[in-house]
């Protein structure tokens, strides 16, 4: 029909606008924070990339459940507003009729959502955990950054470096802070460098300096002023990547029926059905008085969807926690808002009709 080809791509228009602009709104914040990690260290600035496609992997499934109400919701209000629902009411097209073309732009959304939710996204989060504990264990000098003190991996020196000279991995104005055997050593440099010896030990290698040594709080310190001085450099064993509920995969989580296990997969199963369940309830939701304001649907749009992500989170909580069985959790909230919905619609059909027969 034509208000079905017309509703889907108004919906296609709307939700890539939407999406567009939540997807910006996710990726700037992810950004700043992730270089405010690396400005400290945390994490290697070529990594900064990788750690935002992740992050953007495991945000997704919220994302699109939200465009996809949001979408919906504004497309069937600005037809309300322009009296164009009036026209399809007067012409015996009930607010029914609108759930077939909503189910068609939706489904292959929620499909995406429901795979993005309980296989990528655990997925996205153990290849984070991966690279993340990848970069943790780099040596000192790859997580030194100059302008900015470091501490080293065991915590027994501080290092800093004022600039990097040249593109052969030098660097200039080097100071290091260490305490051995309750001993205070301070070495300043003015150029430094990393060599590899032949049995395979790393070493940063300090050029033109000085080295003070002594007890803190004694005034008898050693000064050596050297031409070349090498400190070793620590390298952490390879450790592997500790599994948690949220990056476990979901074969897992039914091979290992936990009650915390049961709780995650009751959230990732719940992903896709309140992604349909949003898309059906934006129908009756939209209605809107052309003389109301027109962000009045968008904040209780807001709001839903809130407090039906919140009531997830609750029952995945007390499934956890074993306060509530599986079997009752993982629909007792979705049929609660599918029993709403009908409500509404049933509300909403009502004042419809008594409004078209006077």
């Amino acid at each position: 029909m034509l208000f079905q080809r017309a509703a889907k791509r108004e919906f296609a228009q709307t939700a890539t606008t939407v999406f567009v602009a939540l997807f910006a709104i996710l990726l700037t914040t992810q950004l700043i924070r992730l270089l405010g990690q690396a400005a400290g260290g945390k994490i290697a600035s070529e990594g900064v990339v990788a750690l935002l496609g992740f992050g953007a992997i495991n945000y997704l499934p919220t994302l699109l459940s939200l465009t996809l109400f949001i979408s919906i919701l504004m497309t069937l209000s600005r037809s309300y507003r322009d009296s164009e629902m009036a026209i399809w009411f007067s012409a015996g097209i009930p607010l029914t009729a609108w759930v077939r073309p909503v189910l068609g732009f939706a489904l292959p959304l929620v499909v995406l959502v429901g795979v993005l939710s309980i296989f990528l996204s655990p997925w996205a989060l153990t290849k984070s955990a991966e690279y993340r504990q990848r970069m943790d264990e780099r040596d000192d000098v790859s997580r030194i950054t100059p302008g900015a003190f470091q501490e080293s991996s065991q915590a027994e020196r501080v290092f800093f470096v004022e600039a990097i000279a040249g593109d052969q991995g030098r660097v200039r104005n080097v100071f290091v802070s260490s305490i051995h055997q309750g001993r205070l050593g301070v070495v300043v440099a003015a150029e430094g460098h990393a060599e590899m010896s032949p049995e395979g030990d790393r070493f940063l290698v300090l050029d033109q300096g000085r080295r003070y040594e002594g007890q803190p709080g004694s005034l008898e310190f050693r000064l050596m002023e050297f031409e070349r001085y090498g400190v070793r450099i620590e390298t952490k064993e390879g450790r592997g990547v500790e599994q948690t509920r949220k990056n476990m995969p979901v074969w897992e989580l039914l091979r290992q029926p936990t009650p915390g296990n049961l709780g995650e997969l009751l959230w990732r199963v719940g992903m896709p059905a309140l992604a349909l369940n949003l898309a059906l309830l934006a129908i009756p939701l939209s209605f809107v008085n052309p003389r109301a304001g027109r962000t009045n649907n968008l904040i209780f749009a807001l709001l839903t969807f809130m407090v039906y992500s919140n009531m997830i989170g609750i029952s995945k909580a007390w499934v956890s926690q074993g306060k509530l069985p599986f079997e009752i959790g993982v629909w007792a909230v979705h049929a609660a808002m599918f029993v709403g919905m009908l409500t509404l619609f049933s509300r909403r059909m009502v004042v419809s009709w008594r409004r078209w027969w006077r």
